[in-house]
């Protein structure tokens, strides 16, 4: 699968030699003519841009949210409360002289003016271009590829992961620089927004100020990360795959408990109201697919997409059905602790027992191989890590033995770290079954560091871990059939605007020989 670069600037120059004739080709007719109008024209509603997600062989999911005034503490971003038709076009090219699909969506206060057209009928492994309309207001124009065909013998894919964009903690460079990027998916592994009311060192606080807690600060939250315009721009240049991990509710939820660092833990009861809350809005602001709409405080994002015969993305939710964390230490090693949940578990050993894809990635959200922090005897374990779940780790890294080249992908950390997945992690002579690849923050912990001074402890205890680094960034993919070749991106600093990009470390994994090679 090729693709061509999409530079925002490029974009944005183009949208202004092509607005008029898109007004044109699409109609003129305001906002006033909707159900319950009577408010008349409302400007500018593209405010948060535009996305999209899934790639399927024959379409996508095109998304967007009107809000004028994001940040609005109703929630409802400046939106009067009626119903507005907004259309929408997907063509070949960038001036939309050839428009192959169009439709319209109804864009309701209920669901916060948002919109997902889950589009269809397109070519399989094809470059797109999508823009909206809401009365004679145009949208920026998004970039998209629609996924191969099934089976089709595919050359060459690449993607980019990251995760943890703390809107506090720093400018959103990395993105800017990863919207140059010759991509064909973007996969989002968690935190996407921080729920917490800190104000941050970089001038740019919370809004609003406080932990949000109900539907109208959730949206809020969210318009303003997504009004961010770097961003937009990723958004904009590729389609994205997101999960989420836990701070899109609460720091350190796990099931139906609510476990936070420092405020008491809110009743079940309580916090799956909570939970119903945060999912709506991240469903409103994500382009995910009807499938994964919540149904109060539940929601199914584990899903598998599948890039011809090269690539199987399994997206797994380690949150929603986890067992509690906070547990004694002899409950630990309990067989029937779960991180998964029994359903979904099933569901992911099914899938990798089946005929899969030549790569296999498993995309999730905390760190997967062992990883001790304490130096000598002693050993000191993540309790928010498949290391406080062993049996069922050990579970899935056994059926890897099985798989067609299994990579497992993580955020989580705000680190970057490189490892092989050992048969037995207490021997370091165990055979190699697969190779997990952890993407540092996009922001969250401000510039962060090359090292710390505990990472050597690391390195030492857990040989199977090979790298570690601590700046800021994003992990650029790109597999053939015969090799996966991982580029860790860093910039320089966040702190600040205008962070040069660089790259920190290259691995290559080899087709049928597990394990990493640096360089």
């Amino acid at each position: 699968m090729t693709s061509n670069s999409f530079r925002p600037n490029r974009r944005q120059v183009l949208l202004a030699g092509s607005a008029a004739i898109g007004v044109a080709a699409l109609g003129t007719s305001g906002l006033a003519g909707a159900a319950g109008a009577g408010t008349g024209r409302i400007r500018e509603p593209f405010q948060l841009g535009v996305a999209s997600g899934d790639p399927l062989p024959d379409g996508v999911v095109l998304w967007t949210r009107l809000a004028p005034e994001p940040l609005t503490e109703d929630g409802f971003g400046g939106m009067p409360d009626q119903v507005v038709p907004v259309q929408w076009q997907v063509a070949t090219d960038e001036r939309f002289t050839d428009v192959v699909a169009e439709g319209t969506e109804q864009a309701e206060r209920a669901s916060a003016h948002s919109v997902h057209a889950e589009v269809s009928g397109l070519r399989p492994g094809a470059e797109y271009f999508y823009r909206f309309r809401a009365g004679s207001e145009l949208s920026p124009v998004g970039r998209t590829k629609t996924a191969p065909a099934p089976g089709a013998n595919l050359d060459t894919f690449s993607f980019a992961f990251a995760s943890c964009q703390n809107y506090v903690a720093g400018q959103y460079t990395a993105y800017q620089h990863m919207a140059d990027e010759d991509l064909d998916l973007v996969a989002f592994l968690g935190d996407y927004i921080y729920e917490g009311g800190d104000a941050g060192s970089i001038g740019r606080p919370h809004v609003p100020a406080h932990e949000i807690m109900d539907l109208a600060d959730y949206r809020t939250r969210l318009g303003q990360y997504k009004a961010d315009p770097f961003l937009q721009a990723a958004h904009a240049a590729f389609p994205w795959a997101v999960v989420f991990d836990d701070h899109e509710v609460e720091n350190n939820w796990a099931g139906d408990l609510s476990q936070p660092d420092t405020e008491p833990d809110q009743d079940p009861a309580v916090f799956r109201q909570r939970r119903a809350q945060a999912f709506q809005a991240y469903y409103e602001h994500m382009p995910l697919r009807r499938a994964q709409r919540p149904s109060g405080p539940d929601i199914r994002i584990h899903r598998r997409l599948t890039f011809g015969d090269l690539v199987d993305v399994h997206l797994l939710d380690t949150r929603q059905y986890r067992d509690d964390q906070e547990v004694p230490p002899e409950q630990v090693a309990d067989p029937e602790r779960t991180l998964l949940g029994a359903e979904q578990r099933k569901w992911l050993l099914d899938n990798l027992s089946g005929q899969t894809a030549r790569w296999n990635v498993l995309a999730q959200q905390v760190f997967f191989s062992q990883r001790d922090f304490a130096a000598g005897d002693a050993d000191s374990f993540s309790n928010d890590a498949w290391d406080n779940y062993p049996a069922e780790r050990n579970l899935l890294r056994d059926r890897m033995t099985g798989v067609s080249n299994p990579v497992v992908i993580t955020g989580d950390v705000h680190a970057n770290y490189a490892a092989d997945i050992k048969a037995d992690f207490e021997d370091p002579a165990s055979a190699t079954v697969g190779v997990e690849l952890v993407g540092t923050s996009i922001t969250s912990g401000g510039n962060g560091s090359d090292q710390n001074p505990s990472d050597a402890v690391q390195l030492q205890e857990n040989p199977h871990i090979k790298f570690i680094n601590r700046k800021r960034g994003y992990v650029r993919n790109t597999i053939t059939h015969d090799s996966w070749t991982a580029d860790y991106r860093v910039v320089d600093q966040v702190t600040a605007p205008g962070g040069s990009l660089s790259d920190r470390a290259t691995f290559t994994i080899q087709a049928g020989k597990p394990g990493l090679i640096q360089g």
